[in-house]
């Protein structure tokens, strides 16, 4: 299994996400996380994603999950194709539906734990694959429900680590005082966690 996790973005050290790459250089890029916002701008995001991962020597491009929702078969086969997903952050909720409307839940961790494909993203991209989801709507809102998107969702996350982890904190970042919210709920809960401040990255290679 290999993990790429940041907070924000690439982290301070984006050369350690080439480090983990192997052969297959080819990534898709997921932006399903902000499709509640500015298209336009989340077009612009998705470009600025691309460019970044072309200077790394990767092969990127777009994946909206959307066009495979009810479709899982054919991203499957789509996916046979990829070394690495790159996923943005955003709204984790909406990201998780997307995931599990798609298939993509249950194929990416098919693929990871085979080591055919790279898990890698930030913030949001986080938060879906620790034990839960419980605790982050304290910090992103469970109740957006883009267009063509189903209400519910399962509140289990995929569970590629062990702990939750509380992105942004202590940092410049916009969701930084919600954070602490999110730190204390862990703590209440007795639930294991780890703050990862922007910049900071996790990576798991096994």
């Amino acid at each position: 299994m290999k993990l790429y996790l940041s907070s924000y973005k690439f982290g301070n050290h984006p050369e350690q996400l080439t480090g983990l790459a192997g052969n297959n250089k080819k990534v898709a890029v997921i932006m399903n996380a902000v499709d509640f916002g500015d298209k336009e701008r989340q077009n612009n995001s998705l470009l600025a994603q691309i460019e970044k991962l072309k200077e790394l020597g990767f092969e990127a491009e777009g994946l909206d999950l959307r066009n495979y929702f009810g479709k899982k078969d054919e991203l499957k086969e789509y996916l046979k194709g990829i070394g690495m997903v790159w996923i943005h952050g955003g709204n984790a909720f909406i990201l998780k539906r997307a995931f599990e409307q798609s298939g993509f839940d249950v194929l990416i961790k098919e693929f990871v734990i085979n080591n055919q494909i790279i898990y890698a993203g930030f913030s949001a991209a986080i938060c879906v694959i620790v034990p839960t989801l419980h605790g982050a709507e304290l910090v992103d809102d469970p109740n957006i429900v883009p267009e063509g998107y189903n209400p519910n969702f399962n509140w289990d996350g995929l569970g590629f680590i062990s702990y939750n982890v509380a992105v942004h904190y202590q940092s410049n970042h916009p969701e930084s005082e919600l954070i602490e919210k999110e730190v204390e709920y862990y703590k209440e809960k007795s639930m294991p966690y780890k703050t990862l401040q922007d910049g900071e990255v996790i990576i798991v290679s096994s």
